[in-house]
């Protein structure tokens, strides 16, 4: 999360663009709720359970960095591929 809230990019979710720092606060929050539940013993548990889509919504959440826009499931999938790999973050 501290790759998105330093990405400069804007988060997609309910209807609106938010900048990274309230994509990060939303996405701590379903990480919290879901680690309470055992949910999230991966990374990419919860990138498939709270950080694809709109729990309220079911509406899929988007990154946009520098215009070119993506799934979120995608771009946080690449950023951690990026992280294991020890590789400088791929967006501004």
């Amino acid at each position: 999360m501290t790759r998105l809230s330093t990405s400069g990019c804007e988060f997609y979710r309910n209807g609106a663009w938010h900048d990274a720092a309230a994509a990060r606060e939303h996405l701590e929050k379903k990480y919290r709720y879901l680690a309470r539940k055992n949910l999230v013993p991966k990374t990419e548990d919860f990138i498939k359970l709270g950080g694809t889509e709109s729990s309220m919504s079911h509406e899929p959440y988007q990154v946009r960095c520098a215009g070119q826009v993506s799934s979120s499931s995608a771009w946080l999938t690449r950023e951690l591929g990026e992280v294991r790999s020890g590789r400088e973050a791929s967006t501004p």
